[in-house]
């Protein structure tokens, strides 16, 4: 995992232990054959593709 995008994915969701659980699930999705919604290039671990989804706003927090 990549500790720059660990860094700006706080700037975006700022509550540490709800960033993990939003990036825990949504690797999960991606493992178990959901499309990543960025373009990934080679390299990028689950955990990196969804951290960037993160930080490009493409997944959000449903605080309702």
């Amino acid at each position: 995992m990549n500790v720059e995008l660990i860094e700006k994915a706080l700037e975006v969701v700022t509550d540490e232990p709800l960033l993990i659980n939003l990036v825990s699930k949504r690797v999960q999705q991606l493992n178990n054959g959901r499309s990543p919604l960025i373009t990934v290039v080679e390299r990028m671990g689950t955990a990196d593709i969804a951290l960037t989804e993160i930080i490009e706003g493409k997944i959000v927090i449903d605080e309702g």
